[in-house]
């Protein structure tokens, strides 16, 4: 995963406004406004479904830190993704940074897919996120109410579960704790 980097890339999207989320993969800066309804709530809820049994123990395992919209640095100000989610086990990062930079590889990213983001999601992103070592990566499609699992095997991705609408979800790093994938639609 080489790319040259343009000088002063990390500035420019630092100075992106407020509304703006960038990241910086491939040597390219891309930019994108905050999500839209269906997206915001996917999003959300998949964070409320997960969050209390694995961030808190609440009747789940705990352990982990799950994060909205981490900016992760695989390299400082180089290659920077922000996935929608991410969790890190404790035991890997037993701390929260004390900045915006989080620059320990997360152990599980999700993106949820719009229009505008979904082809650098699948195409640009996940690439990253194998060639860094993230171990689970999950896609989530809003509109047609899919959900894909992935696990990092021999620096390839594997598909271990496709799920749709109502399906129940207990997937890996996940699987200690059920849910409906019909709580994440709007």
């Amino acid at each position: 995963m080489s790319a040259v980097l343009k000088p002063g890339l990390y500035d420019q999207l630092l100075a992106l406004p407020e509304h703006v989320t960038g990241e910086i993969l491939g040597g390219e800066l891309y930019a994108m406004p905050r999500p839209k309804g269906r997206h915001a709530v996917a999003e959300s809820a998949l964070g409320m479904r997960i969050g209390p049994p694995f961030r808190f123990g609440e009747g789940g395992p705990g352990g982990w830190w799950i994060i909205n919209e981490p900016e992760v640095h695989f390299i400082r100000d180089e290659v920077v993704a922000v996935p929608d989610l991410a969790g890190w086990k404790r035991e890997r990062m037993p701390s929260i940074p004390e900045d915006h930079r989080f620059e320990v590889v997360p152990d599980w990213a999700c993106e949820i897919l719009s229009p505008s983001t979904a082809k650098k999601d699948r195409v640009v992103k996940l690439p990253v996120y194998a060639h860094y070592g993230v171990a689970h990566v999950w896609i989530v499609d809003p509109v047609v109410q899919t959900l894909e699992a992935f696990e990092l095997r021999e620096g390839h991705w594997l598909l271990i579960a496709t799920l749709k609408d109502d399906d129940r979800v207990a997937v890996p790093p996940f699987d200690a704790v059920e849910f409906s994938l019909a709580d994440l639609w709007a």
